[in-house]
């Protein structure tokens, strides 16, 4: 555990896979930036590789005030061991108040290896990130800027706010796709700051000779229109009508964990809480009841339109559009409308 510092940075963990920067960075550095404005601090991303110091520019330019550069060939690829040791490092030296990494299968291996390294406490998958004040009753005591880390629970029946007084750095995991991803601003100055990650009593436990990684079947958070189709399809052919309706818009179909449970379409497509976060054009959710899992990971596209025959179902509380009807008539009537270029009247 490391003293607590009202006045340290906030820092996001950047993450790059073989020369390249994922989104979720991109996309915490946006948060990231709203937290250090509120608490009137520096935005600092570390960034951990071997030959990544190109990188660095384009953490600037997505709203990092410095770039913790950490570079040493036992960071080539990463392992736990390394890593840990090098952003511990980082964090006992520079002493940051906040520190974000992205909820991804390194993130998720990190951060709680971190956590318990550092003594310091650790949400886990939060969907939004805020600062604000906490009273604790018992010991009469009010801590004042604290990072309200935000998640569903219980299955995702509710909204927990949870905060960590007491425990520093505040650490959080938050999953890709969640927060928005900010434009660039070519041309933004900041500071690299080299750091010697100290890695040279590390002996790492496996020896990488090459890698392969295989390619995504679909990628949903770069789609612009996805249809998605949950249990209310009712059958694998049935769901041909999703995929016909994604071909005739242009888009990409997509399922509920419901509709990936019953094998109707593969994990890969899966929109919500296990699966992807997404914030396309149009999202139309055909079949889905609306579990708050599910509406997590899709309640921030522009427009939404739900086509459901139970008129109460909980997805019409997120539509701004929604048809009440069955799905094998309304749907072949939308596909029919498209393709012929007629309008299509909705109610909602």
């Amino acid at each position: 555990m490391i003293e607590i510092n009202k006045q340290g940075e906030v820092w996001v963990f950047a993450e790059q896979e073989d020369g390249h920067l994922s989104d979720v960075p991109l996309e915490l550095l946006s948060k990231g930036r709203e937290l250090a404005d509120t608490l009137g601090v520096s935005l600092g991303a570390c960034l951990l590789g071997d030959g990544v110091a190109a990188m660095a520019t384009q953490l600037i330019e997505h709203g990092a005030d410095k770039v913790y550069l950490a570079e040493d060939a036992k960071l080539g690829h990463y392992q736990t061991a390394g890593y840990t040791h090098a952003l511990c490092h980082m964090i006992e030296k520079y002493k940051p108040q906040i520190c974000l990494v992205g909820a991804t299968p390194i993130g998720r291996d990190l951060a709680p290896t971190v956590a318990s390294k550092m003594k310091c406490g650790l949400t886990a998958d939060c969907t939004d990130l805020q600062i604000g004040d906490h009273e604790d009753k018992a010991q009469k005591q009010t801590y004042t800027n604290l990072m309200y880390q935000i998640r569903p629970a219980f299955g995702g029946n509710i909204i927990a706010t949870i905060v960590n007084p007491q425990r520093w750095p505040q650490m959080a995991t938050v999953r890709e796709g969640v927060m928005p991803m900010s434009e660039a601003t070519p041309g933004r100055k900041g500071e690299v700051v080299p750091v010697d990650a100290d890695l040279g009593s590390i002996v790492l436990p496996l020896t990488i000779n090459e890698t392969h990684r295989q390619a995504r079947k679909v990628n949903l958070k770069a789609a612009r229109i996805i249809v998605a189709g949950g249990a209310g399809v009712g059958s694998k052919e049935n769901f041909k009508l999703i995929w016909d309706l994604a071909h005739c818009l242009g888009g990409t179909a997509a399922g509920s964990r419901a509709a990936v449970d019953l094998g109707y379409i593969d994990h890969d497509h899966q929109v919500g809480q296990t699966g992807t976060t997404v914030r396309p054009a149009l999202y139309i959710a055909v079949g889905i009841s609306g579990a708050i899992q599910h509406i997590a990971g899709m309640q921030e596209s522009a427009k939404i339109l739900a086509i459901n025959e139970d008129k109460d179902a909980d997805i019409f509380g997120v539509a701004h559009y929604g048809i009440v009807g069955d799905l094998n008539e309304v749907v072949p009537s939308l596909i029919k409308a498209i393709r012929g270029g007629m309008s299509v009247k909705t109610s909602h």
